[in-house]
C-alpha cells in the first residue's frame, strides 16, 4: 500500500494530500469513458509516476487535474481546494500553482530561452520584480546559465526541455506535473531530465510524471500509479512499471 494510502503514515510525517480524487470518473460526449472512480491521494512532497498503455486514461487525470477538462462526476481537491466547479475566473489562480511541461517543449522560436523562461513569468505574475535575477536562478536550476541568448533552434532536443523546465519553474510552483517529458529524448538525456526532476522534488515540489519509459521507473523506484482502462490498479509506494508477469502496459 502507498503511503498516501495510509492516513496514519501521513499524519506522523505531518503531510497532507496536496491532490486528491474521490470516486472521479470523466465521459467524453462521444460515450467514451476515459476514467472510471477513481481515488487517488498524492501528498505534499511526494514523487510520483503516472503509467499506462496510451488510451488508459493518463492524459485525461493530467487534463482533470489543471481544470482543462471537468469532470462528469466526482470530486477534485487541489492544496485543499475543491476545483471540480471551480468558476472559470478563478483558474488563472489555480494554475499558478502548477508547473508543467509536455513531450513537446512549446518554445516560441523568435525568443531567446531567458525571454522564453521571463515571458511566462510576465504573462503569468506581470510586474513581478527582481525578473532577471528568477530567471538567472531557475536556468541555473536546470544547468542552462549558459545558454541564456540561444534561441531553441540552436539547442539540442534535452536542452529544450530544460528550457521547458526552467519556464515551468520560474514561478516557483507548488505541483510540477510532467506528461511524457521524455518522449522525443535518447535514454542518457532522458535521464538527465529525470534526474533533475528529482532535483525539483528534493527542493520540496510535489511532482507527477506520466510516462512510457519503463527502465527510468524501474531505477528510481518511487511511487507508482497504473491506470488500465481509465481505473487505478495498481499503487506501490517504491513500485517498478510493471508487476513480475504483468503484460506490457
Amino acid at each position: 500500500m502507498a503511503v498516501a494510502e495510509r492516513p496514519e503514515v501521513a499524519m506522523q510525517l505531518n503531510l497532507r494530500p496536496v491532490i486528491s480524487f474521490h470516486g472521479v470518473s470523466k465521459v467524453y460526449p462521444t460515450g467514451t469513458v476515459a476514467l472510471r472512480d477513481v481515488e487517488l491521494a498524492v501528498l505534499q512532497g511526494d514523487f510520483c509516476f503516472l503509467v499506462g498503455a496510451s488510451g488508459a486514461g493518463k492524459s485525461t487525470l493530467v487534463r482533470l487535474l489543471i481544470r482543462e477538462e471537468v469532470a462528469s462526476t466526482g470530486r477534485i481537491f487541489v492544496d485543499g481546494q475543491e476545483i471540480t466547479r471551480m468558476a472559470r475566473r478563478r483558474l488563472p489562480k489555480l494554475r499558478r500553482k502548477f508547473g508543467i511541461v509536455f513531450q513537446d517543449y512549446k518554445l516560441l522560436s523568435k525568443r531567446t530561452v531567458a525571454q522564453n523562461v521571463a515571458f511566462a513569468l510576465q504573462v503569468t505574475r506581470p510586474g513581478q520584480r527582481h525578473l532577471r535575477e528568477k530567471v538567472e536562478e531557475v536556468l541555473w536550476i536546470v544547468g542552462l546559465e549558459d545558454k541564456v541568448d540561444k534561441y531553441p533552434d540552436e539547442l539540442s532536443g534535452g536542452e529544450q526541455q530544460r528550457v521547458a523546465i526552467a519556464r515551468a519553474l520560474v514561478h516557483r510552483p507548488r505541483i510540477f506535473v510532467a506528461d511524457e517529458p521524455t518522449g522525443n529524448l535518447d535514454p542518457d538525456t532522458s535521464w538527465g531530465i529525470v534526474q533533475l526532476l528529482l532535483q525539483i522534488n528534493h527542493r520540496g515540489t510535489t511532482v507527477l510524471m506520466a510516462t512510457h519509459n519503463r527502465e527510468v521507473v524501474d531505477l528510481v523506484r518511487r511511487r507508482v500509479i497504473a491506470i488500465e482502462g481509465g481505473r487505478v490498479i495498481r499503487d506501490e509506494a517504491q513500485g517498478s512499471y510493471l508487476r513480475p508477469g504483468e503484460a506490457t502496459l
